[in-house]
C-alpha cells in the first residue's frame, strides 16, 4: 500500500474512533447531581424550562 493511501486509512480510522468516543459522551445521561442543580437554578430564575423565544 502506498504511503499516501496508508496515511489516508490511518486518518480515516482516527476520525472514526474519535466520532465514536464523542458520540458516546453526547449520549451519556447527566448525573443526578447536575440535574438537581439545573432544576434549582431554573426555580431560582423563575424559568419553567420552556423556550421563551416566541
Amino acid at each position: 500500500m502506498p504511503e499516501d493511501q496508508r496515511d489516508a486509512e490511518i486518518n480515516r480510522r482516527i476520525d472514526e474512533n474519535l466520532r465514536k468516543v464523542f458520540q458516546e459522551q453526547v449520549e451519556e445521561d447527566l448525573p443526578d447531581r447536575f440535574k438537581l442543580l439545573l432544576d434549582q437554578l431554573r426555580k431560582q430564575d423563575g424559568d419553567d424550562g420552556e423556550d421563551d423565544q416566541a
